[in-house]
C-alpha cells in the first residue's frame, strides 16, 4: 500500500485530496509542517507527499512554496480539490464567540466571520482546529474545517458552506523521489531568481513567448535568504524533457541566479 505524507491532522483537506488523487486505498502520514511533509518522503518514511500550492480565493500558499523551493523531490502530479468549509462546535451558532482554523480557511470565510463579529485564532491546520475545540469542550468556541473532520472527531456540524465563494478550489502538488515521464498533456513548474540586470526578467519571458510556450502562472515570492530579492514561481504547458523546452530552460538559465525544475506532471481536470 502506498504511504502518503501530508501536513495536518487526519481529516485535513490535504488528506482528502491525496485520497482523491490516488483513487485507491493509501496509508496517510500526518505531519506538523510542510517541510516535515517533504522531509519524510525524502528520507523514505513515505512514498509520496502532497502539498497545497494555491487557492482560487486566497491565492498562493506561501509557506508551501517556500518549502518546495529547496526540496530534492519532484512534482509528479496535481489535484484540484473543492473546499467546502463547515462551522463545527458543540455550541449553537448564537453561542459561538471564537473561531479556530488555518489562516487560509479563516480568509476564505471572512464574510461569515465579519457578519457574526467573531474573534479568530489562527491554527496550524483545519482538522487540527477541530481537535483543539474538542479538548476545550467550550460552547463558545468553534472550528472551520471539513465535514470529514467533524465526523472524525465526533463534533457536530453547526452550519455548512460558510465560505465566501462556493467556487472554492485548492490546487495540490504530489511529490516523489522519481521523475514522471512525458505524457500527451503536461504542465511544468519551475522556480528561479533573476540577475540584477536591466531586462533580465523580460529576456526570460521573451524566450517562452518566442517558442510558443504557454505560461499558465507567474508569481514572485520574497527570497528568504536575501532582503529585497525575489524568486519567481512559474507554471507552463509541456514536459521539461521535451527538446524544445529543454532548449528554452538552457537559454533562460543564462539570465538566472537560481533555477529549479520542480517537476512535470499530467494536467489535472478541475472537477
Amino acid at each position: 500500500m502506498k504511504k502518503v505524507s501530508f501536513q495536518g491532522e487526519h481529516g485535513a483537506y490535504s488528506e482528502s485530496a491525496a485520497k482523491k488523487f490516488f483513487k485507491e486505498e493509501i496509508e496517510t502520514v500526518p505531519c506538523n509542517s510542510f517541510q516535515d511533509t517533504l522531509n519524510i518522503t525524502e528520507n523514505g518514511g513515505s512514498d509520496y507527499c502532497i502539498l497545497p500550492v494555491e487557492n482560487s480565493i486566497e491565492g498562493t500558499v506561501g509557506q508551501s512554496i517556500d518549502a518546495i523551493t529547496y526540496t530534492k523531490l519532484y512534482a509528479i502530479g496535481e489535484e484540484y480539490f473543492k473546499v467546502e468549509h463547515c462551522l463545527i462546535s458543540i455550541g449553537k451558532v448564537e453561542d459561538i464567540e471564537t473561531l479556530y482554523s488555518h489562516p487560509q480557511a479563516l480568509g476564505q470565510c471572512s464574510d461569515f466571520i465579519q457578519n457574526k463579529k467573531l474573534k479568530t485564532v489562527p491554527t496550524y491546520d483545519t482538522a487540527g482546529s477541530v481537535k483543539i475545540i474538542k479538548e476545550m469542550n467550550d460552547i463558545h468556541s468553534a472550528a472551520i474545517a471539513s465535514n470529514d473532520a467533524g465526523d472524525l472527531y465526533n463534533i457536530p456540524i453547526v452550519k455548512q458552506g460558510i465560505e465566501n465563494n462556493t467556487n472554492n478550489y485548492t490546487r495540490f502538488l504530489i511529490f516523489s523521489k522519481e521523475n514522471s515521464s512525458e505524457r500527451t498533456e503536461d504542465k511544468t513548474s519551475i522556480i528561479f531568481s533573476v540577475k540584477h540586470e536591466p531586462g533580465a526578467l523580460h529576456q526570460i519571458l521573451k524566450e517562452f513567448n518566442d517558442n510558443d510556450i504557454n505560461l499558465t502562472k507567474i508569481e514572485s515570492r520574497p527570497n528568504k535568504n536575501k532582503n529585497w530579492e525575489y524568486n519567481f514561481f512559474v507554471d507552463f504547458l509541456g514536459h521539461y524533457s521535451n527538446s524544445k523546452i529543454k532548449s528554452v530552460l538552457d537559454k533562460i538559465s543564462e539570465n538566472t541566479i537560481f533555477l529549479k525544475i520542480i517537476g512535470s506532471y499530467p494536467i489535472a481536470n478541475l472537477d
